[in-house]
C-alpha cells in the first residue's frame, strides 16, 4: 500500500472514531489530574481561581468538582464522582482512575479492530466477575469495638491519628443501628473550626450566635422550641394596609403575635431556634424574658437539633395553638451555651443521644482540608460498618484482577477482549500508588502477583516506604468494601457510557418566542 493510501486509511479511521478518541482523551486527562493524590505518598493539588484564591487539597472529589472542565465527557466523569461521594462519601479518586483505565483500554481495543459492541459486552461480563469476586473477599466487622474500625478511619483519614480517634469515638457514641440507617450520614456531623479543640461533643452544634448579647449565654434544663418559619406576625398585603379594615387587621395580628410570645414565655421556653428571621418586637419581648433565640439556622442543623431535643418543628401559624397543644411541640436539653470564640451554639443532653465531631485547625488555610479529611474518615467508617472491609493498598483489586483473568476463558468470541478493560482498571490503583511512591509499577505489580499466587494470600501489596511485598491486613491497611464495590461499578458505568458514544453533535440554541404572531404562524 502506498503512503498516500495509508494516510487516507488512517484519516478514515480517525474520522470514524473521532468522538471516541476525543472522549477517551478527556476522560484520561481528568484521571491524570487526580491520580497523583493516590496512596500514602500521594501529593497535593493546588487549585487557583481567577481572583487568586487558593485551595490546596489531596481530596479527589474536591479537585474534580472545583477544577475547570469544559469537555462533555470530562463533565460526565465529574458527575459520576459526585454521585460516588453522595452515595458512599469516599473513593472518588479510585473511581476516576479506574474509569480512565477502562476507557483507555477500550479505545486501544477498538483501534485494533475489536467492535465497540463486543468491547462493551466483555466489559459488562468482566465487571460482573469482578463484583462477585470482590463481594466474596469482604470481611464483616465484629461490632464497633473491632480494632479494624480505627485502621479504616486512619487510612481514609490519610494517617491523621487524632481525626481517626475522633471519628471512631463518634461512631461508637452514635451506635451501630444509627450508622446502618440509610438517611443518617456520619460525615454530616463533622465540624472543623480554626482554634477549636478536637472533641466529640455529645450533642449538636448550631453554626450561629444568639440574636443579641443581652440574651443569656448559658442555660440549663432548657425547654426548646423549633420554628420552621420566620418568628414574625402573619403578613398582610401592602394594599390592604391602606384600608381601615386592613389596618385594623394588621393591629390585631400584632397583638395576637405578642400574645403568642407570652404563651411561650409562660410555658418556660428557654431556647428558640428559628429557620428564618425574627421580628424586632419578638426580639425585645424574648430578650426581656431571658430566652435565647437563634435565627436563620441551617435546615440540616435545625433538623438535627429537633431530633436531638425531641422538639417538633412548628410554623408561625401554629403558635396560635393552646398552651396544652404547644407543650407537645417542645423539646428538652440539659444544657445550652454559646461558645463566643467559635460563634456557635452547643446543645447537650437531649432525649436522643447524638454526636458532633469538632475538628480543630491551627490556621484558617487548613480548616477546609481538615474537614474534608474527617468527612472522608467518617464516611469510610460508616461504609465499613455496613459492608465490611477488604485489604487496601490496591492489593485486593489485583487479586480480583487475577480472578477475572482466570474466568476470561468462559467468554466466547471477541467479547473476551473487552474483559481486559476491567483487568487493566483493577491493576491501576496499585500501579498508581506504587508510582506515586517512586517505584516501578510494572516491576512491583509482577512482584505482588507472584507473591499472592505463591502464598495464596490476596492481602499482599507493596510497602510504600521500602518497596517490599507486605501483608496489608497485618500492616493495618484496610478499606471499606462498599467503597471498592461502588467505585468499580461506577467506573464501569462511565466507561460503557463513553464507549457507546459514536457521534458528538452540537445542539441548536433554543430561541425565545418573538411574539404572539410567531406562535400562531402569523395572522395571514
Amino acid at each position: 500500500m502506498s503512503l498516500k493510501s495509508q494516510a487516507s486509511a488512517g484519516s478514515e479511521v480517525n474520522e470514524r472514531l473521532a468522538a471516541l478518541i476525543s472522549n477517551a482523551n478527556a476522560v484520561r486527562a481528568i484521571a491524570a489530574a487526580v491520580e497523583g493524590t493516590l496512596g500514602p505518598k500521594g501529593l497535593d493539588t493546588m487549585l487557583v481561581d481567577r481572583f487568586g484564591e487558593v485551595v490546596i487539597t489531596n481530596d479527589g472529589v474536591t479537585i474534580l468538582t472545583t477544577m475547570e472542565a469544559t469537555h462533555p465527557a470530562a463533565k460526565m466523569v465529574i458527575n459520576v464522582a459526585k454521585a460516588q461521594e453522595e452515595e458512599v462519601g469516599d473513593g472518588t479518586t479510585t473511581t476516576t482512575v479506574m474509569a480512565g483505565a477502562m476507557v483507555g483500554t477500550g479505545l486501544e481495543l477498538v483501534l485494533k479492530g475489536v467492535p465497540v459492541a463486543r468491547v462493551i459486552e466483555g466489559l459488562r461480563k468482566g465487571l460482573a466477575f469482578a463484583l462477585e469476586a470482590l463481594a466474596a473477599k469482604a470481611s464483616p466487622l465484629d461490632g464497633l469495638e473491632d480494632p479494624r474500625l480505627y485502621q479504616v478511619a486512619l487510612i481514609a483519614g490519610r494517617g491523621h491519628e487524632d481525626i481517626a480517634s475522633l471519628v471512631v469515638e463518634a461512631a461508637r457514641l452514635v451506635g451501630e443501628e444509627e450508622l446502618r440507617r440509610p438517611a443518617f450520614k456520619l460525615a454530616d456531623i463533622v465540624v472543623a473550626e480554626e482554634g477549636a479543640e478536637n472533641q466529640v461533643f455529645r450533642g449538636v452544634i448550631i453554626s450561629k450566635s444568639r440574636l443579641n448579647r443581652q440574651m443569656p449565654e448559658r442555660l440549663e434544663k432548657v425547654r426548646v422550641l423549633v420554628v420552621d418559619d420566620a418568628l414574625e406576625p402573619e403578613e398582610i398585603e401592602e394594599g390592604a394596609l391602606r384600608t381601615e379594615a386592613g389596618f385594623a387587621r394588621y393591629l390585631a395580628l400584632q397583638e395576637e403575635f405578642k400574645h403568642n410570645l407570652k404563651k411561650l414565655v409562660d410555658l418556660g421556653v428557654g431556647l428558640i431556634l428559628v429557620d428564618r428571621g425574627v421580628a424586632d418586637i419578638a426580639e425585645e419581648i424574648l430578650t426581656d424574658a431571658g430566652v435565647m433565640v437563634v435565627q436563620r439556622v441551617l435546615s440540616r442543623e435545625l433538623r438535627r437539633a429537633a431530633e436531638h431535643t425531641g422538639a417538633k418543628p412548628i410554623k408561625r401559624t401554629g403558635l396560635k395553638k393552646s398552651p396544652e397543644e404547644l407543650e407537645r411541640y417542645l423539646g428538652w436539653a440539659e444544657e445550652v451555651f454559646e461558645e463566643e470564640k467559635l460563634e456557635k451554639i452547643f446543645l447537650r443532653g437531649g432525649g436522643k443521644p447524638m454526636a458532633t465531631i469538632v475538628v480543630g485547625a491551627a490556621t484558617a488555610e487548613v480548616v477546609g482540608e481538615r474537614e474534608r479529611i474527617a468527612k472522608d474518615a467518617a464516611a469510610a467508617v460508616q461504609a465499613a460498618v455496613k459492608g465490611g472491609v477488604v485489604p487496601g493498598g490496591g492489593s485486593v483489586e489485583l487479586a480480583v484482577a487475577r480472578e477475572v483473568e482466570r474466568r476470561k476463558s468462559e467468554i466466547r468470541g471477541m467479547a473476551a477482549y473487552g474483559v481486559d478493560c476491567v483487568v487493566e482498571a483493577l491493576k491501576r490503583p496499585l500501579a498508581q500508588i506504587v508510582a506515586n511512591a517512586g517505584f516501578n509499577p510494572l516491576e512491583k505489580i509482577g512482584d505482588v502477583i507472584a507473591a499472592q499466587v505463591a502464598s495464596g494470600k490476596d492481602s499482599l501489596g507493596i510497602d510504600c516506604d521500602t518497596g517490599e511485598v507486605k501483608d496489608m491486613v497485618e500492616a493495618g491497611v484496610l478499606d471499606p468494601a462498599p467503597v471498592k464495590r461502588h467505585a468499580l461499578k461506577a467506573a464501569g458505568e462511565i466507561a460503557e457510557a463513553i464507549l457507546r458514544i459514536d457521534t458528538i453533535i452540537r445542539k441548536k440554541e433554543d430561541k425565545p418566542e418573538s411574539g404572539e404572531g410567531s406562535k400562531d404562524g402569523g395572522a395571514g
